[in-house]
């Protein structure tokens, strides 16, 4: 892909593969789980994390706790900072006071990554390295932590086919992709036109601002108004919280029987609209490994130290090219193996998924024997 474009450019190579990292967090400028945030030692750099969301989402639920619980396993006196905002304005203001207060190394998960792009310019003339994480940031980047976005959208493309059956040729679908301004949408984007291109129709696509479900909601009710209720065969939505409320949407204007849908993340709410049968699957991305490739990258350029022995290949972004990286794999996830991803390797147990109104669903799919 063109360096310009917006759109990572991959470029693998055959490097021993570390274990992976991920950058997560919640909350306000916090202390992390190292210490107090401040100047680090030589041995014990300070580390800043920014996350674009913390709470509920998956940002605060997964990616958080195991980056922290991993940079405190590779060093226990670093101090950490943490912060998290879903608000590009905020995230910016959070980098530029972690820039000022002097932090080692930053791992930044990009609400926008263009908008960050001058903050990102001035840690690096400030010389604090950056590691991306799961977005790749504009600017001097040092390293990058995130799952193949081709495979994601491939993933979810040939799911919608496989459960689209004899309309996989000539019916027609609704992509509902993600916010125009995160590089990934792009990616997830491409992946799944490289599967579903030539196959089906695409009736109505939309970019969703902000990936805001209230949005996609919208965008849905529109689609379903301008195609018709019986001729929407499928939806791709780019994950799990587009999914949700395209599913409202289909409810709501009384689609029946509800055509298959997509998604991504593996949310606990996701999870069950499959057990139920509303949504037909979603892209689980394992998260311990990218959140101990970010520890392990920060905590190197943190040392002066380079991460090419951490990373696996390289890719380019708009505005700086060979940038090491760690590119990890995606699992799709329908109700025939829920218990073999998610529950074994334990983001939920059956207990989480299997609420008493499930019950029959989860005995139906083999969850509760």
């Amino acid at each position: 892909m063109a360096l310009g474009a917006g759109l990572p450019a991959v470029k693998r190579r055959s490097l021993p593969r570390a274990s992976v990292v991920i950058m997560v967090a919640a909350g306000l400028v916090l202390a992390g789980a190292c210490g107090e945030g401040g100047a680090g030692s030589d041995d014990s750099p300070s580390i800043g994390v920014l996350l674009p969301g913390g709470g509920a989402s998956r940002f605060g639920q997964f990616d958080r706790p195991l980056i922290e619980k991993k940079l405190k396993q590779l060093c226990p006196d670093c101090p950490t900072t943490v912060a998290a905002t879903p608000d590009p304005a905020v995230q910016r203001q959070q980098l530029d006071a972690m820039i000022t207060r002097g932090v080692d190394v930053l791992i930044i998960a990009a609400v926008a990554p263009q908008l960050l792009r001058p903050s990102v310019e001035a840690a690096h003339r400030a010389g604090i390295p950056v590691v991306a994480y799961d977005r790749l940031a504009e600017g001097p980047i040092s390293g990058y932590v995130t799952f193949d976005g081709d495979t994601v959208g491939k993933l979810q493309g040939e799911a919608l086919l496989k459960a689209m059956g004899a309309k996989a040729r000539g019916g027609q679908i609704v992509m509902m992709n993600g916010a125009t301004i995160d590089p990934n949408a792009g990616w997830f984007k491409r992946g799944a036109l490289s599967v579903l291109k030539g196959k089906v129709k695409i009736g109505k696509s939309y970019d969703t601002v902000g990936w805001r479900p209230e949005n996609a909601f919208v965008n849905m009710t529109g689609a379903i108004s301008a195609l018709g209720a019986g001729n929407i065969d499928g939806v791709l939505a780019a994950n799990d919280s587009l999914a949700g409320a395209v599913i409202s949407a289909l409810r709501a204007t009384e689609v029946r029987p509800l055509p298959p849908v997509t998604g991504q993340d593996a949310d606990l709410a996701a999870v069950r609209r499959i057990v139920r049968g509303d949504q037909y699957m979603t892209v689980y991305k394992p998260f311990k490994p990218a959140a101990d490739a970010a520890a392990e990258m920060a905590i190197a350029l943190g040392r002066g130290k380079t991460v090419e022995s951490i990373a696996t290949g390289t890719v380019d972004s708009a505005t700086t090219k060979d940038i090491p990286a760690v590119l990890l794999p995606a699992i799709s996830v329908t109700v025939s193996n829920i218990k073999d991803t998610v529950v074994k390797d334990g983001m939920y147990t059956i207990d989480q998924i299997c609420t008493p109104k499930l019950r029959s669903a989860c005995d139906k799919a083999g969850l509760t024997r």
